[in-house]
C-alpha cells in the first residue's frame, strides 16, 4: 500500500479504515471479526484507522484499542469529538474549550494511548466561534495529546477561520461518485489553497455503489441506511440506476464495483484518501486491490459522464443541519 501526505506532514496509507461499522449504526456487529479485519489491514499496509468517541457512544475507541494494543507504533490513529451524549440519550453538538478538554481525554482513556495522530472536530458547533474550537485543539497539540487536527463537514469560511487559528492538516466529509458536493460547494477549492488534506468517507455510498446491498429489505432492522433518504422510494430507484452502471463500468474493466468506485475517488489528487468502511475482512481485501486499479482518462471521463454532480437523487442525511456551511 502507498503512502499520501495530508496537509504539511502526516504521512497514512493511501486507504484508511473506516471503523464505525464494527460498532454502530451498519447492523449486527461482532467484535472477533472486526479486530481480525483491523489487523489484517495492518497486515495489507492500511494504517489509517478512523473512529470517534460518538461511535456506539464510546464502544468502538474501546474496540480499536484492544485491536492496536502493543502495536501503536504501526498505526496512523485518528478519532474525533463533538457530538456530545448524554444518559437520557439526547445528543448535542459542543466545541466549546472545555469539552475539547474533556472529550481528548476521555478518548485517549478508551483508546489506551497517550496521543491520537489526528483529532478531527465531527461537526462544527453553530454556538461556539470556531475560534474558541481550534485555539483548545492547538492547546491539545502543544500537550502532546494530538500531534495534527481536523474538521468534519466544515465548509469554506470555517476552514479559513479555523487554519487562521493553528494549521488543519486535514478535512474530513463525504465524497464519493454519488456524493460529489465538495467538488461543488468550494470546499475542495479551499483545501487545496491553504495545503489541506481530505480524507473521504463513505467512498462506496455507504455500500450502496458497491453492490452490497440492492434495497432496505436486505439490511439489518437496526442499519440506519434502511431508512436513508437516497434509499428509499422514488430515490432509491434512480440510485439504483446509478449502481447498475457502477457494476456495468466494473465488468468491462475486470474489477468489483467497489473497486471501481473506490479508484475513482483515489485518482481525486495525492491529497486525497478515502476510508472505506467494513467490519469484515474479505470486503477489506476487495477494498484494498483498489490501489492497484488505474482508470485511463477515457473511462474517469465515462465516470463522469454518468456521475455529475447532483446525479444522486435525496439527501445525505435526513437531517442535513449539522452540515458546516
Amino acid at each position: 500500500m502507498d503512502t499520501r501526505t495530508l496537509g504539511q506532514g502526516l504521512q497514512v496509507s493511501e486507504q484508511g479504515l473506516g471503523c464505525m461499522g464494527m460498532s454502530a449504526w451498519y447492523g449486527a456487529t461482532d467484535d472477533h471479526e472486526s479486530i481480525a479485519t483491523i489487523h489484517r489491514a495492518l497486515e495489507l499496509g492500511i494504517t489509517f484507522l478512523d473512529t470517534a468517541d460518538v461511535y456506539g457512544f464510546g464502544r468502538n475507541e474501546e474496540l480499536v484499542g484492544r485491536a492496536i494494543a502493543g502495536r501503536r507504533d504501526e498505526v496512523v490513529l485518528a478519532t474525533k469529538f463533538g457530538n456530545r451524549w448524554f444518559d437520557d440519550g439526547s445528543r448535542t453538538i459542543d466545541g466549546s474549550s472545555e469539552y475539547v478538554h474533556q472529550a481528548i481525554d476521555a478518548s485517549l482513556r478508551r483508546l489506551g494511548v497517550d496521543a491520537v495522530d489526528l483529532y478531527y472536530q465531527h461537526r462544527v458547533d453553530a454556538n461556539t466561534p470556531i475560534e474558541e474550537t481550534v485555539g483548545a485543539m492547538g492547546e491539545l497539540v502543544a500537550a502532546g495529546k494530538a500531534r495534527h487536527i481536523g474538521l468534519s463537514e466544515a465548509g469554506p469560511d470555517t476552514i479559513r477561520r479555523a487554519n487562521a487559528v493553528h494549521p488543519i492538516t486535514a478535512l474530513q466529509s463525504e465524497w464519493s461518485l454519488w456524493s460529489r458536493d465538495p467538488e461543488e460547494n468550494g470546499v475542495l477549492e479551499t483545501l487545496r489553497e491553504l495545503g489541506i488534506g481530505f480524507v473521504a468517507y463513505s467512498p462506496l455510498g455507504r455500500g450502496f455503489l458497491a453492490g452490497r446491498f440492492s434495497t432496505p429489505d436486505d439490511l439489518d432492522e437496526d442499519d440506519f441506511r434502511k431508512n436513508h433518504p437516497r434509499m428509499s422510494g422514488e430515490n432509491l430507484d434512480r440510485n439504483q440506476a446509478l449502481a447498475d452502471r457502477v457494476r456495468g463500468l466494473a465488468e468491462e474493466k475486470g474489477c468489483t464495483p467497489a473497486q471501481l468506485a473506490l479508484a475513482w475517488v483515489l485518482s481525486r489528487g495525492d491529497d486525497v484518501v478515502p476510508i472505506p468502511g467494513t467490519k469484515r475482512r474479505t470486503f477489506l481485501e476487495q477494498n484494498a486491490e483498489a490501489s492497484d486499479v488505474e482508470l485511463t482518462d477515457e473511462e474517469l471521463g465515462e465516470l463522469d459522464d454518468a456521475f455529475p454532480p447532483g446525479a444522486a437523487a435525496g439527501d445525505r442525511y435526513a437531517d442535513m443541519s449539522s452540515i458546516g456551511r
